[in-house]
């Protein structure tokens, strides 16, 4: 899911969609009006999922998409190679994930992690 908000009402560490892709925003810079302009905005973010940075700019009354992150909390049930299956500690929906190379030693069964859920994707954020 995703809602439409004003680039002058973002802040940082919010997020943002560029490219079809959710971001955190690192940093927004605005210019001050031109003669016949508007007052513009860059805004410097990095992908959630892969990770890349991205930058856009636009005037700060341009409308822009921001996606609806949801952090869930989830029980590990089982680890099978490179990904693991989970249990939403809310839902009790269980599913199964890639494991993230930085969570390899720290992620073992019946340990509680935390998850983000964005646009239908899912990514393990604390172990």
């Amino acid at each position: 899911m995703k809602e439409l908000a004003e680039v002058r009402t973002l802040k940082v560490n919010r997020y943002i969609i560029i490219d079809d892709e959710p971001c955190k925003i690192l940093s927004i810079s605005t210019s001050k009006p031109g003669k016949h302009g508007e007052a513009k905005a860059r805004i410097e973010a990095i992908g959630v999922f892969d990770s890349q940075k991205r930058s856009i700019v636009h005037p700060v009354t341009h409308k822009v998409h921001v996606p609806m992150i949801d952090k869930r909390n989830a029980q590990v049930i089982s680890m099978m190679g490179d990904h693991v299956q989970l249990m939403d500690l809310e839902t009790y929906e269980t599913f199964d994930m890639p494991l993230p190379e930085e969570y390899k030693d720290a992620i073992e069964p019946g340990k509680e992690i935390q998850y983000l859920e964005a646009l239908g994707r899912k990514k393990i954020t604390r172990a």
